[in-house]
Protein backbone atom coordinates (compact mmCIF):
# COMPACT_ATOMS: atom_id res chain seq x y z
CA UNK A 1 0.00 0.00 0.00
CA UNK A 2 3.11 2.63 1.14
CA UNK A 3 4.49 1.82 -3.00
CA UNK A 4 1.27 2.80 -4.19
CA UNK A 5 1.22 5.91 -2.37
CA UNK A 6 4.47 6.32 -3.43
CA UNK A 7 3.67 6.18 -6.64
CA UNK A 8 0.95 8.19 -7.13
CA UNK A 9 3.24 11.11 -5.32
CA UNK A 10 6.00 10.90 -7.29
CA UNK A 11 3.61 10.84 -10.48
CA UNK A 12 1.73 13.92 -9.23
CA UNK A 13 5.24 15.84 -8.91
CA UNK A 14 6.02 15.10 -11.98
CA UNK A 15 2.47 16.13 -13.63
CA UNK A 16 2.92 19.45 -11.93
CA UNK A 17 6.84 19.79 -13.02
CA UNK A 18 5.82 19.20 -16.91
CA UNK A 19 2.97 21.67 -16.41
CA UNK A 20 5.44 24.40 -14.95
CA UNK A 21 8.16 23.18 -17.95
CA UNK A 22 5.00 23.72 -20.51
CA UNK A 23 4.45 27.02 -19.04
CA UNK A 24 7.51 28.52 -18.88
CA UNK A 25 8.28 27.30 -22.66
CA UNK A 26 4.87 28.55 -24.05
CA UNK A 27 5.57 32.01 -22.12
CA UNK A 28 9.42 31.86 -23.21
CA UNK A 29 7.71 31.15 -27.17
CA UNK A 30 5.50 33.90 -26.84
CA UNK A 31 7.37 36.60 -25.55
CA UNK A 32 10.12 35.78 -28.60
CA UNK A 33 7.66 36.04 -30.70
CA UNK A 34 6.57 39.11 -29.46
CA UNK A 35 10.49 39.96 -29.31
CA UNK A 36 10.60 39.17 -32.94
CA UNK A 37 7.23 41.01 -33.97
CA UNK A 38 8.38 44.14 -32.20
CA UNK A 39 12.02 43.87 -34.10
CA UNK A 40 10.39 43.72 -37.67
CA UNK A 41 8.16 46.56 -36.45
CA UNK A 42 11.48 48.62 -35.55
CA UNK A 43 13.43 47.62 -38.38
CA UNK A 44 10.02 48.91 -40.97
CA UNK A 45 9.97 51.92 -39.26
CA UNK A 46 13.69 52.19 -39.55
CA UNK A 47 13.92 51.76 -42.95
CA UNK A 48 10.92 53.79 -43.44
CA UNK A 49 12.70 56.91 -41.77
CA UNK A 50 16.14 56.16 -43.45
CA UNK A 51 13.71 56.44 -46.58
CA UNK A 52 11.91 59.43 -45.77
CA UNK A 53 14.46 61.97 -44.44
CA UNK A 54 18.48 61.83 -42.92
CA UNK A 55 21.03 61.04 -45.53
CA UNK A 56 20.95 59.18 -48.98
CA UNK A 57 22.71 55.91 -49.01
CA UNK A 58 20.83 54.08 -51.73
CA UNK A 59 23.31 52.53 -53.84
CA UNK A 60 21.40 53.15 -57.80
CA UNK A 61 19.07 55.57 -59.29
CA UNK A 62 17.86 56.23 -62.71
CA UNK A 63 15.69 59.06 -63.86
CA UNK A 64 14.89 60.79 -67.14
CA UNK A 65 14.05 64.70 -67.12
CA UNK A 66 14.22 67.41 -69.84
CA UNK A 67 16.39 70.75 -70.56
CA UNK A 68 16.00 74.28 -71.72
CA UNK A 69 19.07 75.62 -72.60
CA UNK A 70 19.72 79.60 -73.71
CA UNK A 71 19.78 78.22 -77.68
CA UNK A 72 17.98 75.22 -78.07
CA UNK A 73 16.72 72.15 -75.64
CA UNK A 74 16.75 68.31 -75.01
CA UNK A 75 15.36 65.29 -72.84
CA UNK A 76 17.66 62.75 -71.42
CA UNK A 77 18.31 59.38 -69.10
CA UNK A 78 20.61 59.26 -66.16
CA UNK A 79 21.50 56.12 -64.51
CA UNK A 80 23.80 56.70 -61.52
CA UNK A 81 26.06 54.61 -59.25
CA UNK A 82 27.23 55.61 -55.78
CA UNK A 83 31.35 55.60 -55.17
CA UNK A 84 31.14 56.59 -51.63
CA UNK A 85 28.81 58.53 -49.04
CA UNK A 86 29.53 61.91 -50.85
CA UNK A 87 29.85 60.75 -54.47
CA UNK A 88 27.74 59.38 -57.10
CA UNK A 89 29.17 58.64 -60.49
CA UNK A 90 26.46 58.40 -63.28
CA UNK A 91 26.14 57.88 -66.97
CA UNK A 92 23.87 60.25 -69.03
CA UNK A 93 22.10 59.88 -72.82
CA UNK A 94 20.50 63.46 -74.21
CA UNK A 95 18.85 63.82 -77.54
CA UNK A 96 18.25 67.80 -78.19
CA UNK A 97 18.57 70.59 -80.71
CA UNK A 98 20.43 73.67 -80.97
CA UNK A 99 19.38 77.19 -82.48
CA UNK A 100 20.81 79.96 -83.99
CA UNK A 101 20.20 83.19 -82.01
CA UNK A 102 19.42 84.83 -85.61
CA UNK A 103 15.97 82.51 -86.04
CA UNK A 104 13.09 84.59 -86.59
CA UNK A 105 9.81 83.19 -87.46
CA UNK A 106 7.53 84.57 -90.11
CA UNK A 107 4.37 83.76 -91.59
CA UNK A 108 3.51 81.32 -94.58
CA UNK A 109 2.49 82.93 -97.29
CA UNK A 110 -0.93 84.66 -97.56
CA UNK A 111 -2.78 81.62 -96.21
CA UNK A 112 -3.62 80.05 -93.24
CA UNK A 113 -2.92 76.83 -94.18
CA UNK A 114 0.74 77.42 -94.79
CA UNK A 115 3.07 76.73 -91.85
CA UNK A 116 5.38 79.45 -90.11
CA UNK A 117 9.42 79.27 -91.50
CA UNK A 118 12.14 81.08 -90.28
CA UNK A 119 13.78 83.00 -93.06
CA UNK A 120 17.39 82.00 -93.80
CA UNK A 121 17.66 78.71 -91.87
CA UNK A 122 19.73 75.98 -93.69
CA UNK A 123 19.47 72.96 -91.28
CA UNK A 124 17.95 71.36 -88.18
CA UNK A 125 21.03 71.01 -85.51
CA UNK A 126 20.04 68.15 -83.41
CA UNK A 127 22.69 66.39 -81.36
CA UNK A 128 23.25 62.84 -79.55
CA UNK A 129 24.90 63.26 -76.34
CA UNK A 130 26.76 60.38 -74.25
CA UNK A 131 28.51 61.34 -71.02
CA UNK A 132 29.71 60.54 -67.32
CA UNK A 133 29.94 62.80 -65.27
CA UNK A 134 29.84 62.88 -61.12
CA UNK A 135 27.70 63.94 -58.39
CA UNK A 136 29.22 65.65 -54.75
CA UNK A 137 27.24 66.20 -52.09
CA UNK A 138 27.58 69.96 -50.49
CA UNK A 139 24.27 69.47 -48.06
CA UNK A 140 22.00 66.75 -47.41
CA UNK A 141 18.80 67.23 -45.89
CA UNK A 142 17.86 66.74 -42.55
CA UNK A 143 14.66 66.54 -42.49
CA UNK A 144 12.11 65.34 -45.30
CA UNK A 145 11.03 68.56 -46.06
CA UNK A 146 14.61 70.04 -47.03
CA UNK A 147 16.76 69.74 -50.27
CA UNK A 148 19.89 68.00 -50.95
CA UNK A 149 22.08 70.09 -52.76
CA UNK A 150 25.32 68.32 -55.27
CA UNK A 151 28.01 70.14 -57.32
CA UNK A 152 27.89 68.17 -60.74
CA UNK A 153 30.54 67.91 -62.98
CA UNK A 154 30.13 66.13 -66.41
CA UNK A 155 31.56 65.83 -70.12
CA UNK A 156 31.54 63.45 -73.07
CA UNK A 157 31.27 63.01 -76.66
CA UNK A 158 28.28 64.37 -79.18
CA UNK A 159 27.28 63.96 -82.34
CA UNK A 160 25.88 66.62 -83.87
CA UNK A 161 23.26 65.55 -86.67
CA UNK A 162 22.47 68.26 -89.60
CA UNK A 163 18.96 67.90 -90.86
CA UNK A 164 18.17 69.41 -94.43
CA UNK A 165 15.53 73.02 -93.57
CA UNK A 166 12.81 72.80 -96.13
CA UNK A 167 11.00 75.67 -97.33
CA UNK A 168 7.58 75.61 -99.64
CA UNK A 169 8.69 77.63 -102.30
CA UNK A 170 6.87 78.67 -105.84
CA UNK A 171 9.59 77.78 -108.68
CA UNK A 172 10.74 79.01 -111.69
CA UNK A 173 7.93 76.75 -113.45
CA UNK A 174 5.46 78.37 -111.35
CA UNK A 175 4.84 75.15 -109.40
CA UNK A 176 4.80 74.90 -105.28
CA UNK A 177 7.41 72.27 -104.10
CA UNK A 178 8.95 71.28 -100.99
CA UNK A 179 13.10 72.47 -101.45
CA UNK A 180 16.30 72.48 -99.57
CA UNK A 181 19.13 75.49 -99.72
CA UNK A 182 21.25 74.95 -102.89
CA UNK A 183 24.87 75.88 -102.40
CA UNK A 184 25.10 76.43 -106.14
CA UNK A 185 22.30 78.92 -105.93
CA UNK A 186 22.42 80.43 -102.39
CA UNK A 187 19.77 83.25 -103.15
CA UNK A 188 16.90 81.49 -104.68
CA UNK A 189 16.93 80.18 -100.97
CA UNK A 190 16.15 83.53 -99.79
CA UNK A 191 13.50 85.15 -102.18
CA UNK A 192 10.77 86.14 -99.95
CA UNK A 193 8.16 86.79 -102.38
CA UNK A 194 8.82 83.02 -103.32
CA UNK A 195 8.22 81.41 -99.72
CA UNK A 196 4.81 79.91 -99.11
CA UNK A 197 6.01 78.63 -95.78
CA UNK A 198 8.30 75.86 -93.95
CA UNK A 199 8.29 72.23 -95.15
CA UNK A 200 7.12 69.17 -93.93
CA UNK A 201 9.19 67.74 -90.32
CA UNK A 202 9.37 65.08 -92.15
CA UNK A 203 11.55 65.89 -94.78
CA UNK A 204 15.44 65.61 -94.92
CA UNK A 205 15.70 62.98 -92.72
CA UNK A 206 17.27 60.34 -95.27
CA UNK A 207 20.06 63.20 -95.98
CA UNK A 208 21.21 63.57 -92.33
CA UNK A 209 25.25 64.45 -91.90
CA UNK A 210 27.15 63.75 -88.68
CA UNK A 211 29.69 66.29 -87.44
CA UNK A 212 31.08 65.06 -84.17
CA UNK A 213 32.49 66.84 -81.39
CA UNK A 214 32.71 67.42 -77.23
CA UNK A 215 30.36 68.61 -74.55
CA UNK A 216 30.79 69.26 -70.67
CA UNK A 217 28.83 70.94 -68.18
CA UNK A 218 28.69 72.05 -64.70
CA UNK A 219 26.11 72.92 -62.56
CA UNK A 220 24.04 72.74 -59.11
CA UNK A 221 21.67 69.93 -58.73
CA UNK A 222 18.68 70.72 -56.14
CA UNK A 223 16.37 67.38 -54.86
CA UNK A 224 13.59 68.18 -52.82
CA UNK A 225 12.05 65.14 -53.21
CA UNK A 226 10.15 63.54 -49.55
CA UNK A 227 11.59 60.17 -49.82
CA UNK A 228 15.21 59.55 -50.50
CA UNK A 229 14.00 56.81 -53.29
CA UNK A 230 12.61 59.13 -54.55
CA UNK A 231 14.54 61.32 -57.69
CA UNK A 232 12.65 65.09 -58.12
CA UNK A 233 15.68 67.16 -58.84
CA UNK A 234 16.16 70.60 -60.50
CA UNK A 235 19.56 71.44 -62.06
CA UNK A 236 20.93 74.77 -63.13
CA UNK A 237 24.72 75.16 -65.00
CA UNK A 238 26.20 76.37 -67.89
CA UNK A 239 26.87 74.14 -70.60
CA UNK A 240 29.81 74.07 -73.29
CA UNK A 241 30.16 72.11 -76.96
CA UNK A 242 33.07 72.19 -79.63
CA UNK A 243 32.15 70.57 -83.00
CA UNK A 244 34.64 70.01 -85.73
CA UNK A 245 33.58 72.23 -88.01
CA UNK A 246 31.16 75.46 -87.97
CA UNK A 247 27.70 74.20 -88.15
CA UNK A 248 25.72 76.04 -90.87
CA UNK A 249 22.19 76.35 -89.46
CA UNK A 250 21.90 79.45 -91.08
CA UNK A 251 22.33 80.54 -94.87
CA UNK A 252 25.46 82.63 -95.13
CA UNK A 253 24.32 85.85 -97.44
CA UNK A 254 26.42 88.61 -98.27
CA UNK A 255 29.54 87.10 -96.78
CA UNK A 256 27.93 87.58 -93.29
CA UNK A 257 28.26 84.33 -91.37
CA UNK A 258 27.01 83.76 -88.11
CA UNK A 259 27.16 80.03 -87.80
CA UNK A 260 29.90 78.79 -84.82
CA UNK A 261 31.89 75.62 -84.12
CA UNK A 262 31.59 76.53 -80.25
CA UNK A 263 28.78 76.78 -79.05
CA UNK A 264 28.31 78.01 -74.92
CA UNK A 265 25.46 78.78 -72.67
CA UNK A 266 23.06 78.34 -69.70
CA UNK A 267 20.93 75.70 -69.27
CA UNK A 268 17.95 74.28 -66.20
CA UNK A 269 16.97 70.87 -66.43
CA UNK A 270 14.14 68.95 -64.19
CA UNK A 271 13.98 64.98 -63.98
CA UNK A 272 12.56 62.45 -62.10
CA UNK A 273 12.98 58.97 -60.83
CA UNK A 274 13.83 56.69 -58.22
CA UNK A 275 16.64 55.37 -56.52
CA UNK A 276 17.31 51.49 -54.55
CA UNK A 277 19.82 49.08 -53.59
CA UNK A 278 21.72 46.41 -55.73
CA UNK A 279 21.04 43.06 -54.47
Amino acid sequence: MKKIYLILFLAMISGGLFAQTTNTTNTTTQKSKKSDKEQRKLKKISIFREQEEGENVFQRDFSVGGRITTDGWGGFVEMGYRKSRKKVNYFQFEFGEKKSDKEVKKSGGFSYTQRPFIYGKRNNFYQAKLGVGQRYLIGGKANKNGVEVDLIYYGGISLGLLKPYYLNMVTATGENKDVKYDPSDPEAFLKLADINGAGGFGKGWDNLSVVPGLHAKVGMRFDWAHFNEVVSALEVGVNAEMYTKKIPIMVVSEGVDYNKQFFFGGYLSIQFGKRWNKR
